[in-house]
């Protein structure tokens, strides 16, 4: 049997990352985070418990990795969705609706690793952060943005600010509520993205400023 080539090997090295990150994910939101252990998680992947610690320095490093996977492929399913839009305030609202869906849709995911972020470890940088920040500064981009640069990092801190007070315990801001103020912000239509049931809250927007 010939050895395998490069190119194989890293597409199996590819894969094998995808089931670790994809494995934490779904037992992280099934168990919680300190009920979930790396052994866990290489065995739902079907890998060598060693393969995690060669790919991720700790547990908390691969629930980073995760969410931001998770994130980047929301995000990329939103934006992408039929019928596709190129206009750049609309892909603004579907970023903003997606964001806002993982909070609601994944709680405890998404409030642990908001927890994680704000601990004596802080903000990891991995590949999948760096593909979900390229995604959400297109976005900025496309929106109109004359600064990405600085538009990007502020649209980041607003859509962490929202998670932060929708999964707040005990004084959580409704998410409408929160939508209809980003939508302000930015300028966007009630009626883009994929707007909840039942109008903005309070009725009628008020005028928005026309830059981020």
């Amino acid at each position: 049997m010939s050895p395998r080539s490069a190119s194989v090997n890293e597409e199996l090295r590819r894969r094998s990352r995808e089931r670790l990150l994809q494995s934490t994910v779904e037992l992280v939101a099934e168990h919680g985070y300190e009920a979930t252990t790396l052994g866990d998680i290489a065995d739902r992947a079907g890998t060598a418990r060693g393969l995690v610690s060669y790919y991720f320095p700790g547990k908390r490093q691969l629930l980073q990795a995760a969410v931001h996977r998770l994130m980047y492929l929301t995000l990329h399913a939103a934006l992408e969705r039929e019928p596709r839009s190129e206009c750049g305030r609309d892909r603004l609202a579907r970023a903003v609706d997606a964001v806002l869906g993982l909070a609601r849709d994944e709680p405890l995911l998404m409030r642990t690793h908001m927890a994680g972020i704000l601990t004596a470890e802080g903000f990891v940088q991995c590949p999948e952060q760096q593909r979900l920040a390229e995604l959400l500064r297109d976005t900025v981009v496309r929106y109109g943005s004359a600064d990405p640069d600085a538009d990007y990092p502020l649209l980041r801190a607003r859509l962490m600010g929202a998670v932060v007070a929708v999964l707040l315990p005990g004084a959580p801001m409704p998410a409408q509520r929160l939508r209809a103020d980003l939508f302000q912000r930015y300028g966007l239509d009630w009626e883009l993205g994929v707007p909840p049931d039942g109008g903005p809250p309070g009725g009628t927007l008020p005028s928005p400023p026309s830059h981020p």
